[in-house]
């Protein structure tokens, strides 16, 4: 069963914080909000744009240098600043056209709970909240901002035959 859902996905959606971070924010004396990201699930993000992949991102956190960071890596779905993810997942899955079975969406708390519900495979990482563990069909083994995402996204090109890159560049996940 877990297998079929991997070979059905055709997009990913992605929480940020507590995702594809460890849910930490620096507060700067200047009033910025800084996070980390990691390389190995950048180098996911961006190897699975390149393989005709729906990637966004879709998150109540904002800021410059997450646009940023999400351009650079070839995502051009990036909703920042959300408070109703249900409806911003379902105008952009209407856009493109895809049915929420192929969707894989991976959040970490109480705000991804309905948006969770919608999609065909609900995942998290395994420091989410109890109620997000509780409705995911798979729990990552790693952490939030500890390549949690490249696990997901890993899984599902692998088993689509689509993981190994023959042209790898250092440069695709450090934009």
């Amino acid at each position: 069963m877990f297998l079929q859902k991997l070979k059905e996905i055709t997009t990913f959606i992605f929480d940020v914080d507590g995702v594809l971070t460890n849910g930490d924010i620096l507060a700067s004396d200047s009033g910025e909000f800084l996070r980390t990201f990691n390389i190995k699930d950048g180098y996911a993000l961006q190897l699975a744009v390149k393989r005709g992949y729906q990637v966004g991102i879709i998150s109540g956190g904002k800021g410059q240098a997450m646009q940023k960071r999400f351009e650079g890596l070839g995502i051009k779905a990036i909703f920042l600043g959300v408070s109703d993810k249900v409806t911003v997942l379902e105008s952009y899955l209407e856009k493109i056209q895809v049915n929420t079975n192929q969707v894989l969406y991976m959040g970490d708390d109480i705000p991804d709970l309905k948006v969770m519900k919608m999609v065909g495979l609900p995942t998290c990482p395994a420091d989410a909240v109890p109620e997000i563990k509780a409705i995911s069909q798979y729990v990552s083994p790693y952490t939030g901002g500890k390549t949690a995402v490249r696990d997901v996204i890993e899984k599902v090109l692998r088993v689509q035959e689509n993981w190994f890159d023959e042209h790898p560049s250092a440069a695709d996940s450090g934009k």
